[in-house]
């Protein structure tokens, strides 16, 4: 069989020429298309993001008018401030109440029981300052600062618990003997320590103990539980003894 190419090679390249070129100009318009609708979809983006800050200006303007015509502003902005502060110092403030606990548990028994006239705290110290009486003299006394000597704080939060000395050392004040409200001979005194900051800390998820060696109370925020006995009225003083026995 014969075969007889009827188109010379020229043509055919000319041909293949126009085909690719073709195809050049559909992928160049596909891109083209493509690229200008990126472009309107940009102005479209562009153009609502303008619209909305525009919306949002106009809303802060209007509430700015509204807030710039109330009375006393100056007056009530810090008014609110303070207010948005309470729930902040009332969660850090500390808990006095607590030291009538301590006093109470750190009392020695009967005959060496003490009666407290004054109870001074220096939260800046952090000292706390006691006079009292007693009636059993200096016996009493030294009982009373060896068990506050000893006597621990203790805070329990869930699982979690820490425990720490009330106080590592004691500073004498005055001693001297007088007579109580009912003419006794006692022997007065005044002393101070500084307390441990766990034991005014607030502590609202947990608990607060005071442990004496022969006590152990969970304080709470009132003087509730605490003896009238516990505070006398000052003594007379007959004679001032400002050594230890």
């Amino acid at each position: 069989m014969i075969e007889i190419n009827l188109i010379p090679n020229v043509k055919r390249e000319l041909l293949k020429t126009r085909a690719m070129r073709n195809r050049v100009i559909s992928v160049s318009f596909l891109i083209g298309g493509a690229s200008i609708a990126a472009v309107v979809v940009l102005a479209v983006i562009l153009g609502g993001q303008i619209a909305a800050e525009a919306v949002q200006n106009s809303g802060i303007k209007d509430r700015n008018d509204k807030l710039m015509s109330v009375e006393d502003l100056n007056k009530v902005v810090t008014i609110q401030n303070q207010l948005s502060k309470i729930n902040e110092q009332h969660a850090g403030k500390k808990i006095n109440s607590r030291v009538f606990d301590v006093v109470s548990a750190v009392n020695p028994v009967a005959p060496n029981n003490v009666s407290f006239s004054n109870i001074k705290i220096s939260p800046e110290s952090k000292t706390i300052t006691l006079e009292g009486s007693a009636v059993n003299g200096y016996s009493a006394l030294e009982t009373l600062k060896k068990t506050i000597l000893s006597t621990k704080i203790r805070t329990t939060d869930g699982d979690k618990t820490s425990e720490v000395e009330l106080t590592k050392d004691i500073k004498d004040g005055d001693t001297s003997f007088g007579e109580n409200s009912e003419g006794k001979k006692v022997l007065q005194f005044s002393f101070s320590f500084e307390y441990t900051e766990q034991l005014l800390a607030p502590a609202p998820n947990g608990t607060v103990s005071v442990i004496t060696p022969t006590t152990k109370i969970d304080m709470t925020d009132s003087r509730q539980g605490i003896p009238d006995s516990l505070f006398k009225s000052n003594s007379v003083k007959q004679e001032k003894n400002n050594g230890s026995r």
